[in-house]
């Protein structure tokens, strides 16, 4: 028997020495799977998604993978984790949710890749800090529009009642004043397609759609919305931003934003002394709505006929969020006496006696009633989106594990928001808690995460909490409200966007004399 030489030992040693060290280097976090491949642990998972991640977390620590519909979710949940996910240059967002966007919207992901940064881009500046004033007069004239269908009593559900007062406002104000619809059959037919849509939205973006019939039905009927009425949407000129009380409002110095305050001549116009017309051009008041300037980028950048396609997406992406996060500020809003009577007796103080006068909400009054934002921001906290994602490039080293490229990083904001190293008392809704955040300077609290975070937080978020603030503030001037039933849960069958309400609610509504 011939033995085997020193040197051939010594390389095979060295190798199974290199393996090992490579084995050790690349652990990867505690894995929960299944017996059953490419299925992994997805029942169990897809029962109770959010209750699922808080249970894994407690058994096996703060960071761990799971492996559900051949896709693997590498979830972080303190410090070192979550500056990777933020931070590092080795995950990526656009790669995350370029296959969802597509399942969802059939945008193919060359187109979206290609556009994506400029379309974020343009939407930022149209909906940033610097533009809100441009939307204030527009979103008040609006919802008086819709208050005024509403009639002087009633009882309804309360996420119904939402819909039916930012469905329209939205819509007119971001795609074309007029293009929702007015006729009750048109109405209810735009409420059970989108509502279709919303809800089936999560499953649509991970299984084949000729799984998901009724909702590719609702989704393909949106699209055909879209593709009918984008000639007119292109064609037509935005409504003006400001109505003539606040056109007059701006012009007396009150909501001129703060480049515009220091200089009271644009153009050579002096606004204080400016006829209505001139002003309107000096100011750009017919200035696009941001559908308009997301039909004029992809005209530009792209020969792909897609504008029905990224209509769909601007409009899942300005309703499924916002329209919840008004219902449950409201709720909570009514099922807090102390809350809502401060609340009133703010509105008071600002408008005069609630009810008695068509108001005009500026961005000066929206400062004098700091509550009803906290309210809103408390409330996002609470009901934040199950999950974020980034996707992971290279390999990168969290705690003592290795998260391989190919892997979907996971950060829950739900669960972030109600750890108590970041919000005491978590579980309450305690809006006093947003005063020690630097609103003025758009600055959230420390960890709150519902937005995102990093380069591609949500560009429409400053807009929505206009409009929710002055949905509560009109509703609340004008109205006598109270709940008759208690604040419902909340759904845990949904990790993507604001978790929606389990079961009804019904609102008492009475016109204040």
């Amino acid at each position: 028997m011939e033995f085997i030489s020193p040197t051939v030992v010594i390389i095979l040693g060295c190798v199974a020495l290199l393996l090992f060290l490579q084995w050790k280097n690349l652990r990867g976090p505690p894995c929960i799977g299944g017996w059953i491949p490419w299925i992994g642990a997805g029942f169990e998972f897809g029962k109770t998604p959010l209750q699922f991640i808080e249970k894994a977390r407690i058994k096996y620590g703060p960071i761990f993978t799971i492996v559900a519909v051949g896709t693997r979710m590498t979830f972080v949940t303190e410090e070192e984790g979550i500056n990777v996910f933020l931070k590092s240059k080795e995950v990526n967002f656009e790669l995350a949710v370029q296959t969802p966007v597509y399942r969802t919207a059939s945008i193919p992901k060359n187109i979206f890749l290609k556009l994506h940064e400029k379309l974020y881009i343009m939407v930022k500046g149209k909906m940033g800090t610097f533009n809100l004033y441009r939307f204030t007069g527009q979103l008040t004239e609006e919802l008086h529009e819709q208050l005024e269908n509403l009639g002087p009593h009633g009882t309804m559900d309360l996420n119904n009642l939402v819909r039916h007062l930012l469905y329209p406002v939205t819509v007119n104000v971001l795609f074309k004043k007029g293009l929702f619809p007015t006729s009750e059959r048109k109405i209810r037919e735009f409420h059970q397609h989108f509502q279709a849509y919303d809800e089936g939205f999560e499953y649509g973006s991970q299984l084949p759609e000729c799984l998901l019939r009724n909702w590719s039905k609702s989704k393909n009927w949106l699209l055909a919305l879209f593709e009918k009425n984008i000639p007119d949407i292109k064609t037509c000129k935005s409504a003006k931003d400001n109505s003539p009380f606040f056109l007059k409002e701006r012009t007396q110095g009150n909501l001129l934003p703060p480049r515009l305050e220091t200089n009271r001549q644009i153009q050579g116009v002096d606004i204080s002394q400016s006829t209505d017309l001139r002003v309107e051009t000096a100011l750009g008041t017919c200035a696009k709505t941001v559908m308009q300037a997301l039909l004029d980028l992809l005209e530009m950048e792209t020969n792909e006929q897609k504008s029905p396609n990224y209509g769909l997406l601007l409009l899942w992406a300005s309703l499924s969020n916002a329209v919840p996060v008004a219902f449950w500020t409201f709720a909570f809003v009514l099922s807090h006496p102390n809350i809502h009577r401060t609340i009133m007796e703010g509105i008071s103080s600002v408008f005069g006696t609630a009810g008695k006068d068509k108001i005009k909400v500026s961005e000066d009054d929206l400062k004098k009633l700091p509550l009803i934002k906290w309210c809103i921001l408390e409330t996002i906290r609470l009901r934040a989106p199950g999950v974020i994602t980034r996707k992971v490039l290279k390999p990168v080293k969290i705690l003592n594990y290795t998260v391989p490229s190919g892997d979907l990083l996971m950060l829950s904001p739900f669960w972030l928001h109600r750890n108590p190293k970041y919000f005491p008392e978590p579980d309450l809704f305690k809006p006093e808690r947003w005063k020690k955040a630097n609103l003025e300077k758009h600055a959230f609290l420390d960890c709150f995460m519902a937005f995102g975070s990093g380069k591609y937080q949500c560009p429409g978020r400053w807009l929505a909490l206009l409009e929710i603030q002055i949905f509560i503030i009109l509703i609340l001037y004008y109205y006598d409200c109270s709940l008759l039933d208690p604040l419902p849960r909340q759904s845990s069958l949904h990790l993507v966007g604001v978790q929606q309400p389990e079961g009804q609610c019904r609102i008492q509504f009475k016109q204040r004399k």
